[in-house]
């Protein structure tokens, strides 16, 4: 169970790494013809990024450190909540692989809490 921890928490810091990354550093380029993000101001995609690269590397330095292992857990539950936040904007705007990627994402978050807190937690 560890190491699938490990896996998810490595595939889930990379995308959500260039998820915040788009967000911070290339955001117009990347907001071209995506109605969505018309949908919250640019300093809020902007944080939402952020947060982003914030719990990218509360996802993997905590753990691997054994130093705070609860901030990986608080990391996966923030992204997981940013997700429903996804979920919302893209459902305004009839975008449907864009709400089943959050979904999926969202729900992968919820796993790596529940599995850091109570599956396999590291201490």
């Amino acid at each position: 169970m560890s190491i699938l921890l490990w896996v998810l928490q490595i595939l889930a810091a990379l995308l959500y790494g260039a998820s915040g990354v788009m967000k911070v550093f290339l955001f117009d380029k990347v907001s071209e013809g995506v109605p969505s993000f018309g949908a919250l101001p640019r300093k809020a995609w902007t944080a939402l990024g952020a947060l982003e690269l914030v719990c990218t590397v509360g996802l993997i330095v905590p753990a691997a450190l054994h130093w705070h292992p609860s901030l990986t857990v608080l990391a996966a539950a923030l992204l997981a909540i940013e997700s429903l936040v996804f979920i919302g904007v893209h459902v305004k705007y009839h975008e449907i692989p864009p709400i089943i990627m959050s979904g999926v994402l969202g729900l992968l978050m919820v796993f790596i809490a529940y599995g850091r807190m109570v599956l396999k937690p590291i201490f």
